[in-house]
């Protein structure tokens, strides 16, 4: 019984990890919208802060490697142009990341930004452990994140747990991390604000943006 308020208890206050299960993408949709930044290689931890209390409501990371993915255990983010398959979104332009954060940013939260640039070989672990980690259930979306790190070379001492927050003080401790905070007063409500950045989405792939 404890068990069970426990994690009903983490699904409420983890609200923007505990979506259903997303889209499967087939193969060629992933290939066909596949894109790596041309720098170094880099783990980038998303972490999604209640302005009010301060809590986390979601944790992700994008992984610059073969190619640049995101790795989005339980999360909400849809979009028409973003294959996605076992909680991994594929396609991560700069216009998609900024998407990615801009729908998670508004009046009620904001976002954490922290990135660490590593060596290709650890990129390329997180890139294949990301693809195999899927689909997470909702609320172990910092759980299923702190799995994954650990296994990357030089990130073992990364301890696991349920909280973004405390993630997210752990990744910060890893020397050359650079952290930003992203904020946006728009609507509170994630759901417009994933329809809106969807849309805008739409358009620039329409004008060949």
């Amino acid at each position: 019984m404890f068990r069970l308020l426990l994690v009903g208890a983490l699904a409420l206050g983890l609200a923007g990890c505990a979506s259903t299960r997303g889209p499967q993408a087939t193969d060629t949709q992933i290939a066909a919208v596949s894109y790596r930044d041309a720098g170094p290689a880099t783990l980038t931890l998303y972490t999604m802060i209640n302005n009010r209390t301060g809590s986390g409501g979601h944790t992700s990371l994008m992984i610059n490697a073969r190619e640049r993915i995101i790795f989005d255990p339980a999360g909400s983010f849809r979009a028409d142009i973003v294959p996605e398959r076992n909680d991994v979104l594929y396609g991560i332009t700069p216009a998609v990341e900024q998407a990615y954060r801009a729908s998670h940013a508004r009046s009620t939260h904001h976002v954490v930004v922290q990135e660490i640039e590593v060596t290709p070989e650890q990129a390329e672990v997180a890139y294949q452990l990301a693809r195999q980690m899927g689909p997470v259930p909702g609320a172990f979306c910092a759980s299923a994140t702190s799995q994954l790190l650990q296994q990357v070379p030089g990130f073992e001492g990364i301890k696991s747990g349920f909280q973004p927050t405390s993630l997210s003080a752990q990744f910060e401790q890893m020397p050359g991390v650079k952290t930003e905070r992203y904020y946006e007063n728009d609507d509170a409500d994630l759901q417009k604000g994933l329809a809106e950045n969807n849309a805008r989405l739409n358009a620039q792939a329409a004008a060949g943006g």
